[in-house]
């Protein structure tokens, strides 16, 4: 069974079908059981659209749900587990991911291989 949870990047990748999206994740996550979007993406965008620095094309929960990916928000567990892990990348908007990725037993899809030295299942988008 496949459970797997998008970064940012990836939802991005996908909704906007660019290559640079690998063939692996690709073929992985159309075969996927399960594919979850987090409500960190879309705080993610919103923040970094505020100040300029990415153009949005349309929201991470209409990308979401237009690929038929299921939404996940952020509760409170996942916020508290972010104590837990170490402080190997400095990205807020990450370390929640690999907390929720982690608290749900999910695979974390993402190009960032900063990302695979957390205790998580990792699979590297870009490939």
């Amino acid at each position: 069974m496949s459970r797997l949870l998008l970064d940012t990047q990836t939802i991005i990748w996908w909704d906007s079908a660019s290559a640079n999206l690998g063939e692996i994740a690709r073929g992985l996550i159309l075969g996927a059981d399960s594919v979850y979007v987090s409500a960190v993406s879309e705080w993610e965008l919103a923040i970094k659209s505020s100040l300029g620095k990415i153009a949005v094309r349309r929201s991470i929960l209409d990308a979401t749900l237009a690929a038929g990916f299921e939404p996940l928000p952020v509760t409170f567990e996942h916020a508290r587990n972010v104590r837990s892990l170490d402080p190997i990348h400095n990205d807020p908007f990450d370390r929640l991911l690999v907390s929720v990725a982690s608290v749900e037993a999910l695979t974390l899809v993402s190009s960032d291989l900063i990302l695979a030295r957390y205790p998580v299942t990792f699979l590297d988008a870009s490939r």
